[in-house]
């Protein structure tokens, strides 16, 4: 089993506020990495950290390093765009563009300089169907993208990430405000994506982590209480927290 990423002694900080503290430890390849915690446990902030989204805010500062297939990613002369096309991500919410499900596919492909027609079709239906979503869609790849259910949008932005052909799939609860069905399809999506892409997947839900995640991490206050397989860490815990929060006792 290859890793893909190594995170070593790494510290975010906002203004004064640490947001992660001390995290040490390694995302496999070809995996579902799974983490889960109760609000304010700093899992965003360590996804975003993964793809440099951070940056974005003002007022950041780190310590430590996160190295992607042993490239320190946060060096000073370190390629941030190029990065985050290998590093893709899906938010909570799906932000579907104003624009006919085949112009959200090929946005970022067009933009990267794919012009080709032919290439181009051919992103849009093999990204829609390791999304899961081609055979729902795919004779009405005119309609505006803002016209598919919740569940449909969510996996029309899998596969606008999927169509940047990333290296790795970055989720940020990414069912949380969907029906069981889309749910479901969204998780058996993942499972047949492993098999091509490293997935870390931040859940709220800590059954959808025990269903799809090979290992699981269980942050608290911006510290990595436990890591290990996800059967492990659901049937038995080493830490009394970690015990807690998946029984309901917090969170």
């Amino acid at each position: 089993m290859t890793t893909k990423f190594q995170i070593h002694n790494f510290s975010f900080f906002f203004k004064d506020q640490q947001i992660l503290k001390n995290l040490e430890f390694q995302i496999p390849s070809n995996e579902i990495f799974g983490i889960i915690g109760p609000a304010g446990s700093g899992k965003t902030t360590f996804l975003r950290a993964l793809n440099r989204m951070n940056d974005l805010e003002t007022e950041i500062s780190h310590k430590g390093n996160i190295l992607m297939d042993q490239n320190d990613i946060y060096t000073d002369d370190f390629d941030v765009v190029s990065h985050r096309k290998k590093v893709g991500m899906v938010f909570a919410m799906p932000v579907p563009l104003p624009m006919s499900i085949y112009e959200n596919v090929v946005y970022g492909p067009r933009l990267s300089g794919i012009k080709d027609r032919r290439a181009l079709d051919g992103l849009v239906e093999n990204s829609l169907k390791a999304a899961f979503l081609w055979d729902e869609v795919k004779d009405r790849l005119k309609t505006s993208g803002m016209r598919l259910s919740g569940g449909q949008q969510q996996r029309l932005c899998l596969a606008r990430v999927l169509a940047m052909q990333p290296e790795v799939i970055l989720l940020d609860e990414p069912c949380s405000g969907l029906d069981p069905i889309s749910t479901a399809k969204i998780e058996d999506a993942l499972t047949e994506l492993k098999k091509q892409y490293t997935i870390v997947l931040v859940t709220n839900n800590t059954k959808q982590a025990a269903r799809v995640a090979d290992k699981t991490a269980f942050f608290l206050m911006g510290e990595l209480v436990e890591l290990g397989l996800t059967k492990q860490i659901f049937t038995s815990p080493v830490k009394k927290q970690t015990n807690d929060y998946i029984t309901g006792r917090f969170g």
